[in-house]
């Protein structure tokens, strides 16, 4: 059932708005960052913008720098870093074979820093991980 707020616009469901009222307490009072994967240029030759938020509680934000460059040294994906805003960032991701493993590489690392404390959100991306049911007993007697 469609439920709407007094303004005319929809109703979120419990669980979304519990998850979106917990990111919100996560960027106000933890250690946490927002991941945002957006692609600028569907079509050839195709361009992806990771943005990065930066929770409130993060007072040095030297690590975002240093994880890139330590990144961009090892990708084969052509990136960029720049910084949008005191707390956000923008990883520009051009094209190449390698651009979706590079830009989850860099998210991963993200992740790791931080203990897996980051919102990631979609965007636009078209992305998906392949999830394999590997089973044991499908290979071995």
């Amino acid at each position: 059932m469609v439920e709407f707020n007094p303004d005319g616009s929809l109703k979120l469901p419990g669980h979304v708005q519990r998850r979106k009222d917990e990111n919100l307490d996560r960027m106000r009072r933890g250690l946490c960052m927002r991941i945002r994967r957006e692609v600028v240029n569907f079509s050839a030759p195709k361009k992806c913008i990771l943005k990065l938020t930066l929770s409130e509680a993060i007072a040095d934000q030297r690590f975002v720098e240093t994880i890139y460059n330590y990144f961009s040294g090892s990708a084969k994906t052509p990136t960029k870093l720049r910084r949008t805003g005191p707390k956000e960032y923008e990883v520009e991701i051009e094209t190449d074979f390698r651009r979706c493993s590079d830009c989850q590489s860099l998210i991963n690392r993200y992740k790791e820093h931080l203990d897996r404390n980051v919102i990631e959100e979609k965007g636009s991306c078209t992305f998906t991980r392949h999830i394999r049911n590997w089973s044991e007993e499908d290979y071995f007697d």
